[in-house]
């Protein structure tokens, strides 16, 4: 089946692997304005990296699981100081791509990986998002937990974006209807193919920590940056 006309990142990695002609993907927001990622960003070197990244990739040990690895920019920098690593990702054009260059790669969506074990769980770019809500939040925790090796950790990071709510006096904006600010609904297009809308969650530490409590889980902050992104380090309690 053909799905390149539903998965404009797997599109865009590949394009751009062939021909090195950037081109940006369109990510569109039911909340904000529509937003862009520079394709070339995907396949920035470890020099390139913002320092959360690096600090995760610091944190990260043993036996790896990668998910939503993308081009498999950081699975790369973590072979190369001796990892076991096994990427995921549900882009086609994105796995097909870190096959072509050797990478332990699957099409598959997180919370079907089961009966595997890890000595970490990394989730970058927001990879926690995937939750989707807040309400969903404990389920894929309890879920990432379930992977872990005795002693191992999951890292993610994401960011409080409270300041989208926020007016001139510093008081919060928010919809009753909604449950929580940082659930969003996003939709990625490029060039002629469109991907499906889809529940993206962006967390704040505190929420993040509760969650983490109640599965048993203790997070803990190693970075954070001026913008509110934050990365978390998630052990057994």
């Amino acid at each position: 089946m053909d799905t390149t006309k539903t998965d404009p990142v797997g599109v865009a990695i590949l394009d751009y692997a062939a021909t090195k002609k950037p081109k940006d993907i369109i990510v569109c927001s039911d909340i904000c304005e529509d937003d862009i990622i520079p394709i070339e960003v995907l396949f920035r070197s470890y020099d390139e990296m913002p320092e959360l990244e690096k600090a995760a990739l610091d944190e990260a040990e043993g036996k790896v699981l990668d998910v939503g690895a993308g081009t498999g920019v950081h699975a790369i920098e973590l072979l190369d100081r001796g990892c076991e690593v096994s990427t995921i990702d549900i882009s086609q054009g994105a796995v097909d791509y870190m096959k072509s260059i050797g990478l332990n790669a699957r099409k598959m969506d997180f919370f079907d990986v089961k009966d595997e074990q890890y000595d970490t769980i990394l989730m970058m770019m927001n990879g926690i998002g995937i939750a989707g809500t807040l309400s969903n939040l404990e389920k894929t925790l309890s879920h990432a937990k379930s992977l872990l090796n005795e002693g191992g950790k999951i890292l993610c990071d994401s960011s409080d974006i409270r300041f989208l709510y926020e007016d001139e006096d510093g008081a919060l904006w928010v919809d009753l209807n909604t449950e929580y600010y940082g659930n969003f609904r996003f939709q990625m297009k490029y060039k002629q193919s469109v991907g499906p809308w889809f529940d993206w969650l962006y967390v704040d530490f505190d929420n993040l920590f509760k969650a983490a409590k109640n599965v048993g889980l203790k997070a803990k902050k190693i970075y954070e940056n001026e913008d509110d992104q934050y990365l978390a380090e998630l052990t057994f309690a």
